[in-house]
């Protein structure tokens, strides 16, 4: 039965192509004995374990092998068993996609890990799971890592054939002016930041299908899998989870009314916020505190997670204060806590910096605060403490 597997392990890596090299490839320890993998649904999970598996393996390297739990051979084979056979054989490395599909696959990773001290398994899950939390023997053995959609950065270098490369916040705050001198003669961010903002996020956008179809088939799967399967919720409340999130992109970038959501969904105040939960845990939504506060307190706003999914909700009217907003806290996201400032379009980032989200054409003068930072869209240029809104999209 390996032999297949190699087969198929074999034909995945020589047809893998990764137009992009994801950041994370570096930023992981790769000696590590057990890596965990999160991510969201169309984020490039499996591309990326394929791509790792190419870079350092080659396609015919025996000692590494891909295998995806969505194979019914597993349903008769645990993880630890079919593990034994590999490492028996000289396997060294095993990739295992979509890990969650195996019923004790917790137990099983825990079992390899003690069994076979020459193997390292990396492995891809659902952004809702909670490695650490939920999978007690794991704890201090595991190291987890996020990957994220496309952020803008990666776009642009996809598109243009550049190789960019991210910036830290406090360097863009700095040097923005300097940095900027560097982008614009190779590339007009303005043109791929609206492209971006539409379709940019997740990788699919490079297959030849529908974009939307495609995004709308994979949240319906975010709903359906991810939060069903993962968190044990019964099918019947299916229907609640997708309305309460489609009620919730219908409403924007706003405080939620949580007893009149409970009402609509016919449930009680505490599941709605324990929906809101799970449906940021798998990065449909993004929820914003004040400074201080976290869940389960009432989140002053709730926005979809990135701005790619306002546009496959119909029919939602986008506007463009909200949809910049949404690109501002989907890219600080990855590496600094944003928090809703008092306010209306401002925000806290890492409990201390006050940023303003604001249009450089817009209608009314702005009196420019100096303990401010006024991230601007519509402009590809920015002086002092004002900094052009889509140069975030280059902290990773």
């Amino acid at each position: 039965m390996e032999e297949a597997f190699f087969h198929t392990h074999t034909y995945l890596v020589e047809h893998t192509h990764a137009p992009v090299r994801r950041n994370l490839m570096d930023e992981i320890d790769w000696n590590d004995r057990l890596i965990g993998i999160k991510g969201t649904r169309g984020v490039g999970k499996t591309t990326f374990l394929l791509q790792y598996a190419k870079e350092k393996f080659g396609s015919n390297d025996r000692s590494c092998l891909y295998v995806n739990m969505n194979n019914f051979y597993f349903q008769g084979l645990g993880i630890a068993e079919f593990a034994r056979d590999f490492v028996s054989n000289g396997g060294r490395v095993l990739l295992i996609d979509q890990v969650f599909k195996q019923p004790d696959w917790s137990s099983e990773l825990r079992k390899c890990y003690d069994r076979y001290p020459n193997l390292k398994i990396v492995f891809t899950g659902s952004s809702v799971m909670r490695l650490k939390e939920e999978n007690p023997e794991l704890n201090g053995i595991v190291k987890s890592y996020n990957l994220r959609g496309f952020s803008l950065r990666e776009y642009i270098n996809l598109q243009t054939g550049n190789h960019f490369r991210p910036y830290t916040l406090d360097e863009i705050l700095r040097d923005h002016e300097h940095i900027i001198k560097q982008i614009l003669p190779k590339a007009s961010p303005s043109k791929y930041f609206h492209e971006y903002i539409h379709h940019g996020f997740y990788p699919f956008f490079l297959e030849h299908r529908n974009f939307s179809e495609n995004l709308l088939k994979t949240m319906n799967m975010m709903t359906e899998v991810d939060i069903l399967l993962i968190k044990k919720i019964e099918l019947k409340y299916l229907t609640k989870i997708k309305k309460l999130f489609y009620l919730l992109a219908v409403e924007g970038p706003k405080a939620p009314n949580i007893s009149s959501l409970a009402d609509e969904i016919q449930t009680s105040r505490a599941t709605v916020m324990n929906y809101i939960k799970y449906l940021a845990d798998a990065r449909l939504i993004n929820i914003i505190y004040p400074v201080g506060e976290e869940f389960p307190k009432k989140p002053t706003k709730v926005m979809m997670h990135n701005s790619n999914l306002m546009y496959a909700i119909y029919p939602i009217t986008v506007h463009d204060q909200e949809l910049m907003e949404t690109f501002f806290v989907n890219s600080l996201w990855k590496d600094h806590l944003v928090n809703q400032a008092s306010k209306e379009h401002y925000y806290t980032v890492d409990g201390e910096r006050k940023f303003r989200i604001c249009n450089a054409h817009g209608e009314q003068k702005i009196r420019y605060a100096p303990d401010t930072i006024y991230a601007r869209y519509n402009t590809e240029v920015g002086k002092d403490n004002q900094i052009p809104l889509w140069l975030l999209g280059f902290l990773y």
